[in-house]
């Protein structure tokens, strides 16, 4: 046993007491009676309501992640990736095939070992909560078709990244990286036109006085769109969203049906002007280049370890293989990891604060705040998360926090 794989099991055990411990005080900002700073967003019922879906999502969370630990550590400890390596290399000989394998029976695994807690999140837990609209058909057709959709593209991904690496060696983080970064750009510009389709209809907006506000404020702020689409997201949840697709020379605003359903035309148009601030604001393209860099540096590390044997023993394997010094570096890399989460969210949330601000300062922040008013009290948002947990989890800043902001001179 070598120094090395007590640091990876370390990580695994630290970093599972660490994210307990967060969840734990989040569970210190749960109230009985809704707080003064909340009671103008929620009644006493609503308020018990999105508490009570908080603590059933806090108690599912702790037994599946539980049983996510568990799992990882007794493949750790009985050697379970020097296991299916091993099983493997009976078969197939080729470095490009073998990582595929390797990298899809534990996709497929993961996959099976997760449907129960998947489901039973769908069916029992968003289903009591009123939120649930997917059928069972729906829900293990779009099983089948993010496994195929995973094979197909991070097959091709990984294919050529291992294909580059046996023949220039280390250096193979240049090209992978390049390489990456056009995937990064190519996804960005048409995953609305591509991947979406796949799992939604999206048709374009026929509700012409809707349309007609629209057209009226982007012509005021000189913001032309090409496209406005409703997407059929209330087969699948209750719940609401809008989302801004760029791929040049066209632009694309995709707004929810149930978005339609809850909010008024004001409403519309201000989540229209919101996401419109994203681009003004070149969130999307800052949210791309942070996503370069940091694949640069985890491709740039990764390079760093690769080909040292220590790290591949550190999983009980004499093979080397660049499937084995993945999964090694991948468990070492974690604090990082966190480090990187941390800041992605940080940035995400100053970029939702300036949004809003572009929204207020070009159409109305009474409507803007109607609306987040709206999307709490439908989607059983809690308003009061712990700081702690607020800080490294959201990608957002919380309601009550944005209202406050939009309501200063």
């Amino acid at each position: 046993m070598s120094e090395l794989y007590f640091v990876i099991l370390s990580i695994v055990v630290v970093f599972f007491i660490f994210d307990k411990i967060v969840d734990y005080l989040n569970t210190l900002n749960w109230f009985d009676t809704v707080p003064k700073e909340a009671e103008w967003i929620y009644n006493q019922e609503k308020y018990a309501q999105s508490q009570a879906y908080e603590k059933t999502k806090h108690t599912f969370s702790n037994y599946s992640w539980f049983f996510t630990f568990i799992l990882t550590l007794l493949v750790l400890i009985f050697w379970g990736f020097w296991f299916l390596d091993e099983f493997l290399r009976q078969y197939i000989s080729w470095e490009i095939l073998l990582a595929l394998s390797f990298f899809w029976i534990i996709i497929l695994l993961q996959t099976l070992l997760w449907l129960p807690f998947s489901y039973y999140q769908t069916f029992v837990i968003e289903q009591r909560f009123g939120f649930n609209k997917m059928t069972k058909k729906l829900f293990f057709l779009d099983v089948v078709k993010s496994l195929l959709l995973t094979a197909l593209i991070w097959g091709m991904l990984l294919s050529f990244i291992v294909w580059i690496y046996t023949i220039i060696g280390v250096n193979f983080w240049w090209v992978a990286f390049i390489a990456l970064s056009f995937f990064s750009l190519f996804i960005m510009m048409f995953y609305s036109t591509l991947i979406v389709p796949l799992f939604n209809k999206q048709v374009p907006l026929e509700k012409w006085d809707l349309r007609t506000q629209i057209e009226a404020f982007w012509k005021k702020v000189w913001f032309d769109i090409n496209e406005i689409y409703v997407i059929d997201g209330s087969k699948r949840s209750s719940k609401a969203n809008a989302y801004f697709s760029w791929f040049w020379p066209k632009k694309r605003i995709v707004l929810f049906d149930t978005l339609i359903h809850d909010l008024t035309t004001d409403e519309l148009v201000a989540v229209l002007a919101h996401e419109i601030g994203h681009y003004k604001k070149k969130h999307t393209l800052q949210m791309l280049i942070f996503s370069i860099l940091q694949t640069w540096l985890i491709l740039f590390l990764f390079s760093l370890v690769i080909d040292n044997r220590e790290i591949a023993m550190a999983l009980w394997s004499t093979n080397a293989s660049f499937h084995i010094w993945a999964i090694a570096f991948w468990i070492l890399f974690t604090p990082l990891s966190l480090l990187l989460w941390i800041i992605a969210n940080a940035l995400s949330r100053k970029n939702e604060y300036e949004a809003d601000a572009y929204a207020k300062e070009n159409y109305s922040w009474e409507s803007l705040i109607s609306w987040l008013k709206k999307l709490s009290v439908n989607n059983l948002t809690n308003l009061c998360p712990h700081p702690i947990y607020e800080f490294i989890h959201y990608t957002h800043p919380t309601v009550l926090k944005r209202i406050k902001n939009l309501t200063k001179n």
